[in-house]
């Protein structure tokens, strides 16, 4: 399979998985457009679109999409289902889709019902895991954030993380402002600086690498604990997260 990713609205990426023969399936179409000039360019055969959560900038291209290739199967967490999901997956479930199964893995926090999709080595996250960062939370909760965050942190190193927003930048700065003597993560900020002010794409990203850079993935890291005031350890594991995110909100 073949991963490109399709810029759309102010800051999202579509993903799109196509094989050898020009099938496809779309990941989050927040608008139909971009995509359907995409399929027409490469002649491709769009077979199934796959939902993580509710929000517009998310399926907002779904409706137009199945208007135009009417056999397309959109599968969604419930949430979705009032948006143009046709077949609703929920934790644990796997899909069949261009001889691929993806595991559906629930990641709430960012949404209540916000799910994603792993196939090795592809991780289509949404809105819970960016590169060295996390989502806003709308309507979880940090604890739950947290947990969603470790089901994907034990995904293999090698796992691509195709996130929905290009906010690395955004999200390497604020590290700087809580660790500016991490010399990986001040390196990939000037790496990163440069290539967007060519336009460049930071995503997809790896595992592996986020490990290093994500601090959202580095909580249990002492020398981040007491960065963020914590003179004790946390009573809970999530409270460093928790902390982080409220820091980012205000940065």
């Amino acid at each position: 399979m073949n991963l490109i990713s399709i810029p759309a609205l102010q800051d999202n990426y579509i993903w799109i998985l196509h094989d050898e023969q020009n099938r496809c399936l779309i990941v989050d179409p927040g608008e139909a457009d971009p995509v359907l000039a995409a399929i027409e360019q490469h002649g491709w055969q769009p077979h199934a679109i796959l939902l993580t959560h509710h929000h517009g900038d998310h399926v907002d291209g779904v409706k137009k999409l199945c208007a135009t290739f009417p056999d397309l199967v959109v599968y969604g967490p419930q949430e979705t289902q009032d948006k143009g999901a046709t077949t609703i997956v929920s934790e644990g479930d796997k899909v069949a889709i261009l001889g691929c199964e993806f595991s559906v893995i629930f990641t709430p926090g960012h949404t209540l019902g916000h799910i994603s999709y792993y196939s090795s080595p592809y991780l289509f996250s949404g809105d819970t895991i960016f590169s060295a960062g996390c989502g806003r939370l709308f309507e979880g909760t940090a604890e739950q954030m947290y947990e969603s965050f470790q089901k994907l942190n034990d995904l293999p190193a090698d796992t691509i993380i195709c996130a929905a927003h290009e906010y690395t930048l955004s999200n390497l700065n604020f590290a700087r402002t809580i660790l500016p003597e991490d010399s990986v993560i001040n390196a990939y900020y000037r790496e990163i600086k440069e290539l967007r002010a060519k336009n460049g794409s930071s995503l997809p990203t790896k595992l592996a690498h986020e490990r290093q850079i994500n601090l959202f993935l580095r909580t249990q890291d002492a020398d981040l604990q007491r960065a963020i005031g914590f003179d004790m350890p946390p009573q809970h594991p999530w409270d460093v997260f928790a902390l982080l995110r409220q820091k980012k909100d205000r940065s």
